[in-house]
């Protein structure tokens, strides 16, 4: 685990990501509040790509809770089966979108406490819709944020709530709507698990990472 940066170095790094792409968005296809939770939900252990492809037919026959429990989970099953878990995630959909009906008025509510409430529906998913459908500053922590995070110094923690907390804590506040998305894509596509691509990093003479890749 790095050490936490300072915060002149922090800005220096999210000025970078902000100058090379102003305005990162999710990879996940949606059409809506209720699909995007869906395809959150659906993505845990899986690619978006993965997810995308699943979803895409799936959501122009079922794009709101009533039309889902009207597909029956048997034909849910068919639309998700290459993603994993499958199974269990079409249980999930299937219940979250009978609560959404019969509690909320087949409406998806937008505190992050009822969202939890949902099966399938865990901190990270409820902080990506908070986020990306209500503009809310909250930072989902995935396996690429945890990484760049104790990699770079730049939200160093031992789990995903004290990543949580250092982002929200150390990251200035201009940067914090779009945060997470740059550190997912950076972690994706440059900060990646087994091969960084230091040499090409924009952030490299920033970055608190020990074994850069150069």
């Amino acid at each position: 685990m790095a050490k936490q940066l300072d915060y002149h170095t922090i800005r220096e790094i999210f000025t970078r990501f902000q100058a090379a792409e102003a305005e990162p968005k999710g990879e996940l296809e949606h059409v809506n509040v209720y699909t995007l939770v869906v395809a959150v939900a659906l993505s845990a252990q899986a690619t978006d790509v993965g997810v995308n492809k699943a979803t895409r037919k799936l959501f122009q026959v079922a794009d709101s809770p009533q039309k889902m429990l009207d597909l029956s989970e048997e034909k849910l099953i068919e639309h998700i089966k290459t993603i994993g878990l499958y199974r269990n995630k079409a249980k999930n959909v299937m219940k979250l979108s009978k609560i959404l009906v019969e509690d909320y008025g087949g409406e998806v509510p937008n505190s992050r406490a009822a969202l939890e409430s949902l099966p399938g529906v865990g901190r990270k998913t409820a902080n990506v819709v908070l986020n990306m459908w209500w503009g809310h500053p909250f930072q989902a922590v995935d396996t690429h944020i945890f990484r760049f995070g104790n990699r770079s110094g730049v939200c160093p923690g031992k789990d995903v709530v004290a990543v949580e907390r250092a982002i929200e804590d150390h990251i200035p506040v201009d940067f914090q709507h779009h945060a997470h998305h740059w550190m997912i894509l950076h972690g994706r596509y440059h900060c990646k698990a087994r091969k960084p691509l230091c040499a090409t990093c924009i952030i490299r003479d920033l970055c608190e990472f020990e074994d850069k890749n150069l």
